[in-house]
């Protein structure tokens, strides 16, 4: 496979997330054929700088790859700003790219997929996204080893250019083009609180460009490629993200297989998309399970 897409890899203070990570992707089978740009964010903090810097020892360290290139930021841009810009830039030098998060383990098949996904839907305008990871559906035997529907998950994805233009991180433009219609819509018939990612965004309670980007492709009437069973599994819902909580709704046992399949019709898997409603409307379980949760994530709270 030629003309292989950029990884890109935003990091900040978890020296062994960000091992581990590196490591799922040396052992890809195409990570020696690429370029591999790791963005080191700045430390916040006096407390976050002893791990900053033993990140930034760590990736000076990184081989494995075609190339390896580090940009490393002195003051703290906050994970938003940070992966807009280095998506951004990689978007106009490359055309293309693929971004990592420092708590994603994938698998050897990742960056194959990956990359035959964007060669292979590089002119359909109405795809805007590819993703590799997926939550833990209820499935059954007959399902598509991947579909097309309406969000993009942000766990290990991958775009172009044409794409990420249509990127708008004005969040009260956005917020002026949805009606009732497209808010229900949006919210997969009220079962995910992506509304309220939106407004707690405006309100400052989110710094969050993942929910930017999804109403951008919403708005655009995009489609996303996604994975039936996950080729990722996120190790960061542990509480020692900035933006994460201790939970293990979504955790996943990563798909071992090569996808083979890819869908040729352009439209929203309606199916699948009644598939991932259902798991929103189920995800957080009894009411004993939500209170074993919520303990952990105030446990959680004193150790990180």
């Amino acid at each position: 496979m030629s003309n292989l897409a950029p990884i890109a890899l935003f990091v900040y203070n978890r020296p062994e997330h960000t091992r581990q990570t590196i490591e799922s992707l040396k052992a890809n089978h195409l990570a020696k054929e690429s370029d591999f740009f790791i963005f080191a964010d700045g430390a916040k903090s006096e407390k976050d700088e002893q791990a900053v810097k033993q990140v930034a020892d760590y990736i000076a360290t990184v081989t494995g790859f075609k190339s390896v290139t580090i940009v490393k930021q002195e003051k703290n841009l906050g994970l938003a700003n940070s992966i807009i810009g280095g998506v951004t830039y990689l978007s106009e030098k490359y055309g293309k790219f693929m971004v990592f998060e420092d708590d994603l383990i994938c698998s050897e098949h990742t960056l194959t997929y990956l990359n035959e996904a964007l060669e292979r839907y590089q002119n359909e305008d109405k795809i805007l996204h590819i993703c590799a990871s997926m939550h833990p559906l209820k499935l059954s035997a007959d399902m598509p080893e991947t579909f097309l529907y309406r969000a993009p998950h942000s766990c290990g994805w991958a775009s172009w250019k044409r794409a990420w233009d249509k990127f708008n991180p004005d969040i009260d433009d956005l917020i002026s083009q949805f009606d009732e219609q497209k808010i229900k819509d949006f919210t997969f018939d009220g079962k995910m609180n992506f509304w309220k990612q939106m407004n707690d965004f405006k309100n400052g309670k989110n710094n969050s460009w993942a929910i930017r980007w999804y109403a951008s492709v919403f708005l655009n009437n995009g489609l996303a490629l996604n994975v039936t069973r996950s080729l990722i599994n996120n190790i960061g819902h542990d509480g020692s993200g900035v933006h994460s909580n201790v939970e293990n709704i979504y955790d996943v046992e990563i798909y071992p297989n090569r996808i083979q399949y890819f869908p040729t019709e352009i439209v929203e898997n309606k199916r699948m998309y009644e598939v991932v409603k259902s798991f929103y409307a189920n995800r957080k379980g009894s009411l004993f399970a939500r209170g074993i949760r919520f303990l952990r994530q105030k446990l959680a709270k004193f150790v990180f």
